[in-house]
């Protein structure tokens, strides 16, 4: 699979055993940390905090990406199929309530390898698949009965902004697919299983997150939606007139009313936020 790379809808074709594909990586894995994280929603964070890998790669170039480093730049230290399905142990050992996998469609086989190997030795996690949404059908199902909750975003709405900000052809139109078909596999999130959307509302509703919005309640008005307000201007969003700056109150309320009047279920965020919310785990490489 990885001789003739298509995972990802950019379908590169490359010999990842000879060269690195546009995601950025070869047939190594990578992993930038594993953490526990209290961070996320919270059915996936639950007590003790969800249990993060962070892969390194991505198949997207956003530019404003706060996980820079280890997405584009690479960072990260390489790991055998063997020695990843130890972390997701550890991960378990001490106490996350979930297996949050972070930016991975570049790794799926090895990832399945790796849970394979896992659940032999006692893995009961949910399993969390962490995604841009940016996504070809085909590898999704092949995660199908190993992935019980899949956190998708909808970065955008507009396939122009996809490719000005992300540099990735027909967003909107792949997303779309991808979520259908999460959808397909787990339906609306319930407990330990299914479908949770987020949107990270961007400045000039560049998101589209009013359209967005609309999608899910077509889609299934059950499905809970996360409605972030975290975006920061990094990178090369700090000169756009677009993107160069931070949303406002107004801009946040009003995506937050438009899903109230939908009748949307969730999670918004408030200006409170704890001041840890990662921890580190004893896991030796």
């Amino acid at each position: 699979m990885l001789k003739r790379c298509t995972l990802c809808p950019r379908k590169c074709m490359i010999n990842r055993y000879e060269k690195r594909g546009i995601c950025g990586t070869d047939f190594k894995i990578k992993i930038a940390n594993i953490l526990l994280h209290k961070g996320e929603e919270p059915p996936i964070s639950g007590k003790n905090g969800a249990g993060i890998v962070f892969f390194s790669g991505c198949p997207m170039k956003c530019v404003y990406c706060q996980n820079m480093g280890f997405s584009q730049k690479g960072i990260g230290k390489e790991i055998s199929i063997e020695k990843l399905s130890d972390a997701f142990l550890k991960l378990q050992e001490s106490g996350a309530h979930t297996l949050d996998l972070v930016t991975a469609t570049q790794y799926v086989p090895q990832i399945i390898e790796a849970l394979n190997i896992a659940k032999s030795k006692g893995f009961k996690l949910p399993v969390v698949y962490n995604t841009s949404s940016y996504e070809n059908v085909e590898t999704l199902k092949m995660l199908e009965g190993y992935v019980d909750i899949y956190l998708a975003d909808i970065r955008y709405t507009n396939s122009m902004y996809g490719k000005i900000y992300s540099k990735v052809d027909n967003y909107w139109e792949i997303a779309q697919v991808a979520i259908k078909e999460m959808y397909r596999q787990v339906g609306p999130f319930i407990k330990d299983k299914g479908l949770i959307i987020r949107i990270l509302v961007l400045p000039n509703n560049v998101s589209g997150h009013f359209k967005a919005l609309r999608f899910v309640l077509e889609l299934d008005p059950r499905i809970p939606v996360s409605l972030m307000s975290q975006y920061i201007p990094h990178f090369g969003a700090k000169n756009d007139p677009l993107i160069g700056r931070k949303i406002t109150k107004s801009e946040y309320t009003e995506a937050v009313e438009y899903m109230e009047l939908l009748g949307l279920k969730g999670w918004i965020q408030t200006d409170e936020k704890e001041k840890l919310t990662t921890k580190a785990v004893n896991f030796k490489w």
